[in-house]
Order: C-alpha cells, then sequence, then structure tokens
C-alpha cells in the first residue's frame, strides 16, 4: 500500500511522528484528516498508533521509579549519538511527550499528562479504556482528546458520537467539551453525540450537568444560572439556532441505541440525521436542495440496513433518490 504521510514506510515510526504532531492542543482541520486518512489507510497503522497512545498513558501515570526505569531503557543520554531501531526511538519520544519534555530536556520536567486523540473510521465503533478505568464507546466517525491532569480530566468530543462509563473522582472532575457545552460527570454513565454544533446528552446512570462551555451565550443551558442537571432516564438537545435546550424522558435501553447498530432520532433536522447516518455509510448521502435539510425526522435508522432507509424516504419526505456509484443524492420532488 502507497505511503502517503512522508514519515516513512514503517508503521511504528509514522505513528511516533503523528503522536508528538498531535500533541498541539488544537490541532488544525488538516493534520486530524490526514492523520485519520493514514489511521484508516492499513490496520497496522492504526495498530502501532494504539501501542504508543498506551505507552503515553502508562507513564505519564507510572511511579516515579518506573519512570525513571522506562527513560534509562529507552532514552539514555548518550541516545542522541548512537543509531537505534525504530520501535526504541519511537518509545523514546512517546516517553518524552509523555512526562512533559522531550527525553534530551531530562531535567525539570512538567509531569502533566499529555493530550490523547482517538479516532475511529467510518462504520466501526471503538472501545477506549482510560487509565483511570473510565470506558470510552466511541461511535463511527468520530474524533476525541482526552487531556488527564492531577486535579481534572478534560475530555474534548471534536465529533460524533460516545458513550462515557466514568470511574468517579471527586477530586479530579471529569468533563466533557462538546462543542458549546460542558457536560461534567457526577457519578454516571452517560451519551453524547455532536453534531456540529448541535448536542445531545442522554443519561443511563447517575448524574451530569450541563453548562456553556466558552463562547457560548450564558443562558445556553437553560438557566439564569447558566447550569442543567440531567438524572438517569432524561435526554437533552441543544438546539445552536435558538441557543436553547430541550429536555426529554428517554428509555435508558435506548440512550444509547447506536451500540445495538440503531440511530434514534425525536424531531431532529434531516440535515442531522444524514450527518449521523453518513458516519456509518461509505456511500455517503447528499442533499441537493440545502432546504430539505430542515425537514424534521422522528425515527430509528438501522446501520446495517442503510440502503432500505433511504429508498424508503420517498414515502415520507417530497424526495427523490439517485445513486451514483460512490454517493446518494436526495433531491426535491421534480427537482433531480
Amino acid at each position: 500500500m502507497a505511503n502517503t504521510t512522508g514519515f516513512g514506510k514503517d508503521p511504528m515510526h509514522a505513528a511516533a511522528i503523528w503522536w508528538t504532531q498531535l500533541r498541539d492542543p488544537e490541532p488544525s482541520a488538516d493534520l486530524l484528516e490526514r492523520w485519520s486518512a493514514w489511521m484508516a489507510a492499513d490496520p497496522g497503522n492504526a495498530q502501532a498508533f494504539a501501542q504508543l497512545n498506551a505507552l503515553g498513558e502508562a507513564v505519564a501515570h507510572a511511579p516515579s521509579e518506573q519512570r525513571q526505569q522506562l527513560i534509562d531503557e529507552f532514552a539514555p543520554p548518550h541516545a542522541a549519538r548512537h543509531r537505534r531501531p525504530l520501535m526504541a526511538a519511537a518509545a523514546a519520544a512517546v516517553i518524552g511527550l509523555a512526562l512533559g519534555g522531550w527525553w534530551l530536556l531530562r531535567g525539570g520536567l512538567d509531569m502533566a499528562a499529555p493530550s490523547q486523540q482517538y479516532a475511529s473510521a467510518v462504520g466501526e465503533d471503538r472501545a477506549i479504556q482510560l487509565a483511570d478505568g473510565t470506558a470510552i464507546q466511541l461511535g463511527a466517525a468520530s474524533t476525541l482528546t482526552t487531556r488527564y491532569a492531577a486535579d481534572r480530566r478534560d475530555i474534548d468530543l471534536r465529533t460524533g458520537e460516545a458513550f462515557f462509563t466514568v470511574t468517579h473522582d471527586s477530586s479530579r472532575p471529569f468533563v466533557v467539551t462538546a462543542g458549546p457545552l460542558h457536560i461534567e460527570d457526577l457519578g454516571t454513565a452517560f451519551n453524547v453525540r455532536r453534531t456540529g454544533q448541535r448536542v445531545s446528552v442522554a443519561v443511563t446512570e447517575g448524574r451530569v450537568r450541563l453548562s456553556p462551555s466558552d463562547g457560548a451565550s450564558p443562558g445556553a443551558a437553560g438557566t439564569s444560572s447558566g447550569r442543567l442537571d440531567l438524572v438517569a432516564g432524561q435526554r437533552a438537545e441543544y438546539d445552536p439556532a435558538t441557543g436553547a435546550i430541550s429536555v426529554s424522558e428517554v428509555a435508558v435501553e435506548h440512550a444509547a441505541a447506536w451500540r445495538q447498530h440503531r440511530l434514534e432520532f425525536v424531531n431532529e433536522p434531516l440535515a442531522t440525521v444524514l450527518a449521523n447516518v453518513n458516519r456509518y455509510s461509505h456511500q455517503p448521502i447528499q442533499l441537493a436542495d440545502p432546504q430539505l435539510g430542515e425537514l424534521m425526522f422522528t425515527g430509528t435508522v438501522n446501520t446495517t440496513t442503510i440502503d432500505s432507509w433511504v429508498g424508503a424516504l420517498p414515502h415520507v419526505f417530497p424526495v427523490q433518490v439517485s445513486t451514483f456509484a460512490d454517493h446518494v443524492v436526495l433531491s426535491s420532488t421534480g427537482h433531480p
């Protein structure tokens, strides 16, 4: 398979370079797109990146004595003067960054844990286990970043969907940022879906607290204080068009139905529905008329039978379906 990264053919070497570049707290959209393409190009790439991620996280949370052993093994002071195998070189880079600086700068290191980038491919969910025992199930074509520090655990859901089963620690708040909202764990399991600036949160266990993230309007969470608590069996939907949150009841078994191959929507714009369906479709669905995206949809889409759902849309909406080799187009009836 052709290499398109410019980082060489060895996946571990390329993974180390991607790992270092993704330490930027705000990686560019172009960088994330190229990284996602590299991850999807070969299963070995994703495996190599996962190994380095695991090493970095283990080092960041290892006792000081164990950290020193890893430094001595992979990044001794004389390492820069000798040619080293790619795996050891990659490990040295990860160890250094996990400790807050390059291994050449061994003195006075910042012990804060680095950020970790996680992504999933179209049509493929992913399971993630964090160092504190928190489990994340990442939906298809989704991207998130974790940043763990001594007093706080931050997750940034950049796009897509994730289900969090959080190991609660009152001394280290666990906060998910999804566009305009912060979602703080109060001892819970919950699902977050982000489609652009539209955010949906559903709680299956315990409680979460919603509040506006930086730049959001003070009343974004629907109260004068800007905060809103949700309990198990509740779902909140943030509408960026109005800046308001609507709260409704949801059966716990339906709160994260995507884990059983069902995408469930309640009175949501067709544009939002299609954006989420496309995370599971290798034949993306496009709208010829943007106004069609404003039509409201309530229903369930089985991600294993997307073609059947698309074929039935003309019975629900005034649309016609045009299927091409690599995409599908929905157009207004009479206007292909």
